[in-house]
């Protein structure tokens, strides 16, 4: 069964958590489709996990267009969001129409930004009147690691709890139907969960939030290593090696 809005609404109201993981391919997506996993995001991790990059600030919108629209094939089934890229919604103007073109090209349900800034929030608006659901996302923003001053956890004193909390708040009123917090401090996080409406999906951030969001190539092992809260389900890594070691000789 396809998830809709009101759908995910209804499970925060039930108190039934949320799971959702990365997707960037086809035969993955197809996998996913046969599953019982709730949504699926094209995140622009795919810059680090598929294509080598340093930053997801790499990651570019015709790449999102090509990694999205492989995901939502193969998952037909599925609520597919995806991220927009860096640089793309800088402007109101440009983030209208990539938007519209990304979400048009790609079939998602639903389209992810980072930051509440005036500029974003008044696009979750826009898009939102257009017909374009949106997932915010607060807390650590890939996009914005070297403005933010780098990886840590988010909401650890006072000044930047009031700042998150009212983050998403805005992120509410503007119009998201979900928001994701990266790695925010655990009570934060879950405070900000009982604060909104609308439901919070966490990474790094807790258990007291309506749902999570990993990295599946973090979580099976993928790569020869993993981010520190995450506990990997299996070594793909080490299981393709031996495969592909055997298969040679």
């Amino acid at each position: 069964m396809i998830h809709t809005i009101r759908s995910m609404q209804k499970a925060k109201l039930e108190g039934r958590k949320l799971q959702m993981l990365t997707c960037y391919d086809y035969q993955t997506a197809c996998m996913f489709n046969q599953t019982e996993i709730d949504l699926l995001l094209v995140g622009d991790s795919l810059g680090n996990v598929v294509l080598g990059y340093d930053t997801t600030v790499e990651v570019t919108l015709d790449e999102m267009k090509i990694f999205g629209a492989a995901v939502t094939r193969g998952a037909p089934d599925k609520f597919v969001v995806l991220d927009m890229p860096f640089g793309s919604y800088a402007t109101l103007e440009d983030g209208l129409k990539n938007a519209i073109d990304l979400f048009q090209k790609t079939k998602a349900q639903a389209l992810k930004i980072e930051g509440a800034n005036p500029i974003n929030l008044s696009l979750v608006t826009r898009l939102v009147e257009t017909g374009i659901p949106v997932m915010g996302h607060i807390g650590l923003q890939p996009q914005s690691v070297h403005s933010q001053g780098g990886y840590f956890k988010h909401g650890k004193d006072e000044s930047a709890r009031t700042r998150i909390m009212d983050e998403a708040k805005k992120l509410e009123a503007a119009g998201c139907f979900s928001v994701v917090l990266e790695f925010v401090e655990e009570t934060l996080a879950s405070d900000i969960s009982a604060n909104i409406k609308i439901p919070t999906i966490g990474i790094g951030s807790g258990t007291g939030v309506d749902g999570q969001v990993l990295v599946i190539n973090d979580l099976l092992g993928m790569g020869e290593k993993a981010p520190g809260f995450v506990k990997p389900i299996a070594n793909l890594f080490q299981m393709k090696k031996e495969l592909i070691e055997k298969y040679l000789q």
